[in-house]
Parts: structure tokens; C-alpha cells; sequence
């Protein structure tokens, strides 16, 4: 019987356990450039079993939050170079989320303010976070979007591709596709967001057509190995939509089985909501899910998120339910959060206040257990 806290191989990635840190957004990279409090960030929750970065744009045309950080100067690659020579130092394994966020984004963040791209010219209801000229951060209505042209989705695949190679080179031991929470593949796989008529939209297979031409572009230039994917099958998240998610999922899925990826990251429910929340007539059915993922010879390690408690997360490791278990929330208040699982010790209020921006307060000041108990 597996424990949350034993050690697994994913893919060509050896990880000490099974705790994994979950992307999360925390605006603190001014110029999208990783800075030393970013260093120090990471470095403190090195033992975690595996530490997610937050969503990481691969190009500026992918920027949609003011401070994010980057994957494509070479000043941002500086950066990550030390976030990733830290984490290694300290004993841990990181990967980037490779992000490009499609309609969720402004003009004020695109290269010469022009309108972001998407799959289909249908603005998002949902906001994203700006940083005014006086420092202060707010949250503004998304921007209209322009569907891509068919002749530019080469180009986009060409982006992935040389931001996988850009993150293998900065140190990172593997990438992880965001392929959730209603970014830019997500909007192609949705048909609240993708009303294209040519090869990529329609049916089911031709709107999972881009976020299998992504895997690939990825896998051939590092290896599948390396390369993780997350999908959010039910979420509303940035005004995402569609109406057979599990018909969708089971289909993309499918696809994925025929890579051997390092895991499939599952966001059961909408992150940060309840877990049970379903978009159709019927609720989602995630074990299903997963059986259709083994059934097509899927090999990549199970890995699920939003809402899993101590308790949950050991039951569903130890009953086979999941291989891996990612924290979003409880790893921002608290940097020792393997060894708080281990010992059932009490955790840290993260304070939501300083989620989003700011300096160290929130961010890298959240005291571990050892010093509490001195």
C-alpha cells in the first residue's frame, strides 16, 4: 500500500514523496523577471515531493496578469536559473507551468496594446490584475479578443516549443501544460469559448486538436518524460464552458494515454470551489475519467487537487485513488508543509490579503514548525 510520504518516479522525475506544491499565482515578479524574494519563496518549500511553479507566460502575447514571471527574456531565464540551482540545493524537484493565457489578459499587457488572441473573438466575463502607476494592484474587466488566424497557430506551437527548451536549459527538472482553468488551450477544447469552423473547432476532436499539437511540439523537443499536463474538467473559471465536459475529457484523455507523459494533473471540481461542482445534466465522474486514461494505455501518474485536506489526501494515496496529491492554499502559509502533514500538526492562516502582489509580508515571512515550537 502506497503512503502520501513515500517516494515515486514520475516519468523521469524522482520525487520524495508524493506532497506536491500546486501552482499559484502570486504577482510578485515585476518586468515577468524572477527576482531573489522569488528564490527564497521556493527554496523554503523544497520539501515538497515536487513544487509546481506559478503559471509562467511563454510569451508576452501569453501575459495576462500584471508581475507574472516569464519564460522568454533572457533576464527571466537568469531568474529562473537561481529559483532552480536553490530548490536543487535544498533537496527538492520543480517544474514550470507553462501558461499562455489567450483572451484572459488587457491590452496594457500585450505587446503594443494590441487585443489578446483566442480561439474564437468572444470576450471572457472574468477580470484579470493590474498594477496601477502607483503601485497599488486592481482588478479590471479582461479585453476583447481577436480569434488567431489558422496561419498563426504554427507559430504558437513554435512558442511552447522553444519556451519546454528554455525551461530545461534555466534548470527546471520538467514543464507542466496549463491546459486548465480557461487559458488559451482550455478555450479551444470549450465550446463556450471555440465557435471555429475549420480544422480546430467543431467537434470534440478537432477542438482537442491544439492541445495535442502542444503535447507533441513539447514531448519531441524534451521528452515526454519531463512533461506533465493540467486540465480542470469541470471548472467555470474565467467564464469557461462546455456542455459534455466528461464526453470532452474522455476524448482528450484518450489522446494523452498515447504519451508517456511524467502525470496528468486533475483539478476535481473549480480550484478554490466546491469539489463536486458539475457543468451538464450529470455530475463528472473522475474515476471514469481515469479508467478511460489506463484503458487506452495510459501510464502517467494520477495526480489530483482542490480541497484535499490531511486526512483526504492520505485515504485517497493509500486506497489507490491517486498517485500524488497538490496543495494550493495550505503551501502558501506554510513552507513546511510535508513535515506538518507527517506530524498532524496544526497549519499557518494563509492571509488572503497578500495573495496577490506586494513584497515578503504573506509571501516568504510565514514561520515553520521548528521555530514556533522554540
Amino acid at each position: 500500500m502506497a503512503s502520501l510520504f513515500d517516494p515515486i518516479k514520475i516519468g523521469d522525475i524522482e520525487l520524495a514523496n508524493r506532497v506536491v506544491m500546486a501552482p499559484l499565482t502570486r504577482n510578485r515578479s515585476p518586468g515577468a523577471v524572477p527576482n531573489a524574494l522569488n528564490v527564497t519563496y521556493y527554496e523554503q518549500r523544497a520539501t515538497a515531493g515536487l513544487l509546481i511553479t506559478e503559471a509562467t507566460a511563454i510569451t508576452h502575447q501569453g501575459q495576462g496578469y500584471a508581475d507574472v514571471p516569464g519564460l522568454y527574456t533572457k533576464e527571466a531565464l537568469n531568474g529562473w536559473k537561481q529559483v532552480t540551482t536553490a530548490v536543487h540545493k535544498a533537496g527538492g524537484k520543480i517544474v514550470v507551468q507553462m501558461w499562455h493565457v489567450g483572451r484572459i489578459s488587457h491590452t496594457s499587457l500585450q505587446p503594443n496594446g494590441g487585443k489578446p488572441v483566442s480561439a474564437s473573438a468572444i470576450q471572457a466575463k472574468s477580470k484579470t490584475y493590474l498594477v496601477n502607476e502607483d503601485g497599488t494592484g486592481t482588478f479590471a474587466e479582461t479585453s476583447e479578443p481577436r480569434a488567431l488566424e489558422l496561419s498563426e497557430i504554427p507559430g504558437i506551437l513554435e512558442d511552447y516549443r522553444k519556451a519546454a527548451r528554455a525551461a530545461i536549459d534555466a534548470g527546471f527538472d520538467g514543464v507542466e501544460i496549463h491546459s486548465a482553468n480557461g487559458y488559451l488551450i482550455d478555450q479551444f477544447l470549450r465550446s463556450g469559448s471555440n465557435v471555429r469552423t475549420d480544422e480546430y473547432g467543431g467537434p470534440i476532436e478537432n477542438r482537442a486538436r491544439f492541445l495535442l499539437e502542444v503535447v507533441d511540439a513539447i514531448t519531441r523537443e524534451i521528452g515526454e518524460g519531463r512533461t506533465g499536463i493540467r486540465i480542470s474538467p469541470v471548472t467555470p473559471a474565467n467564464d469557461s464552458s462546455d456542455p459534455d465536459a466528461q464526453a470532452l475529457f474522455t476524448h482528450v484523455v484518450e489522446g494523452l494515454a498515447k504519451y508517456k507523459l511524467a502525470y496528468i494533473h486533475v483539478v476535481e471540481g473549480a480550484t478554490g470551489g466546491p469539489r463536486d461542482f458539475q457543468q451538464g445534466e450529470k455530475p463528472f465522474d473522475y474515476k471514469a475519467l481515469r479508467e478511460a486514461y489506463e484503458q487506452a494505455g495510459g501510464k502517467a501518474a494520477w495526480m489530483t487537487n482542490n480541497g484535499y485536506d490531511r486526512e483526504l489526501a492520505i485515504e485517497a494515496v493509500e486506497q489507490g485513488k491517486t498517485d500524488l496529491v497538490a496543495f494550493g492554499k495550505p503551501f502558501i502559509a506554510n513552507p513546511d508543509l510535508v513535515q506538518r502533514l507527517k506530524d498532524n500538526a496544526p497549519l499557518n492562516t494563509p492571509d488572503q490579503a497578500t495573495f496577490y502582489g506586494g513584497g515578503a509580508k504573506g509571501y516568504t515571512d510565514y514561520p515553520v514548525l521548528e521555530k514556533q515550537v522554540a
